[in-house]
């Protein structure tokens, strides 16, 4: 038995299915593209500016506030801590979110959310490292959070990583001397000192020392891989644009809900979403799988693909806003969703074929980080109720 166990440890094959079935669960949320419905609807009986103005803002707010520091928690727990949190966290969306009721305590499934989308980074990081519209909305929901739950459970079958990018390196500097050999060179004087309760011991000052020592040599290891990953002046753009595509694209998906509640109230028509945002699922997957078949030299012709499809995306918007039928909206989500996924796989192409894994997987969060940061500024301008708080349709 404890040859099959170490087997499975040191094999590819199942730290690979458990993540895949971890990442299965915790994507597969039908309850997810009726989310504005159900929060106006006779279930949480909010109102359509509180949604939008007021609840859907934490989000993004609280994923800024937690991204950078849950990345270098990541790195120093190994990963496996952060995805059991992100189980947590996205249990407990869940539950408030079926259970809880009025402004603040949607407020609180955002922030909680908030923290399940920033812990993705564990998830990501790991792999470098090694339904029916008839049903109800709270039923939905029910089937959400078991699949959350499911997630959560899988995370617990992972392998802990031994190396990680910045905390645990195999190639990293040797360690300060152990605290025997300072206590050895000190005089006599000194060891009395220390021993008298007046002063912190020697061995607490050795592991403060190489605590500090540690968190000091992460810190220039993190600028200096950041400075050496943005030094080509072609990741730059590239890294450029996926930041402000990402930051468009967040902003969209989080309120596109929003907008087709507008265009055709969900109280009084039919409402579609799921089956809109499965299609836009498939479409994009597909797009993006058509990427790695299609034989073009993308050093040459990615920056006329990207000008081509980016139009192509703010046409979608701009057809969003100025067409008052449902339909012409739910095409050109579709559009829109298809020529991001199109274009990121590009991007992510084109930036990962210059750098190491363990740096992808960082510039992948910075990245990130930048784009929350043009995300949030965006939202607490545009939409919060404290800055303009334009309408859906305007925004």
């Amino acid at each position: 038995m404890d040859c099959w166990k170490e087997a499975m440890g040191r094999s590819w094959i199942y730290p690979t299915l458990i993540i895949c079935i971890n990442g299965f669960f915790s994507t597969m949320r039908p309850s997810e593209a009726f989310l504005t419905p159900y929060l106006t609807g006779p279930d949480k009986n909010l109102t359509i500016e509180e949604v939008t103005n007021q609840i859907f803002p934490v989000w993004t707010y609280s994923y800024l506030a937690l991204l950078i520091p849950v990345f270098l928690i990541t790195d120093y727990v190994r990963y496996k801590p952060v995805l059991l949190l992100q189980g947590i966290s996205f249990s407990v969306t869940w539950l408030l979110l079926l259970f809880a009721r009025g402004v603040l305590a949607m407020q609180a499934v955002e922030f909680f959310y908030g923290m399940t989308t920033a812990t993705e980074v564990a998830y990501y990081a790991y792999i470098y490292s090694v339904a029916s519209a008839v049903v109800s909305y709270f039923h939905l929901n029910a089937i959400t959070l078991a699949s959350a739950s499911l997630a959560f459970l899988c995370s617990f079958f992972l392998p802990m990583p031994h190396r990680t990018m910045f905390f645990h390196r195999k190639d990293g500097p040797e360690a300060l001397p152990a605290p025997q050999k300072g206590l050895d060179s000190l005089r006599p004087e000194d060891r009395d000192s220390g021993s008298d309760g007046q002063g912190p011991a020697p061995q607490q000052q050795a592991e403060g020392a190489q605590a500090q020592s540690s968190v000091l040599r992460v810190l220039v290891q993190l600028s200096k891989d950041l400075r050496d990953c943005y030094s080509s002046r072609k990741l730059l753009y590239w890294s450029l644009w996926w930041a402000l595509a990402t930051a468009g694209f967040n902003q969209v998906v989080n309120y596109i809900q929003v907008l087709w509640d507008f265009r055709a109230p969900s109280h009084s028509s039919a409402v579609y979403n799921g089956a809109v945002e499965a299609i836009a699922t498939f479409v994009g997957s597909a797009t993006s799988m058509a990427v790695g078949y299609v034989k073009v030299n993308w050093d040459l012709s990615g920056e006329l693909a990207l000008g081509i499809f980016s139009a192509m995306d703010a046409g979608s918007l701009f057809l969003m806003q100025f067409t008052d039928n449902i339909w012409a909206c739910y095409a050109s989500y579709l559009a829109f969703k298809a020529c991001y996924m199109l274009l990121i796989t590009i991007a992510t192409f084109q930036i990962a074929v210059n750098l190491s894994m363990e740096r992808y997987a960082l510039m992948f969060g910075f990245n990130n980080f930048v784009a929350l940061a043009i995300q949030t500024i965006l939202t607490l301008v545009v939409v919060d109720s404290k800055g303009l708080g334009l309408d859906i349709s305007t925004q």
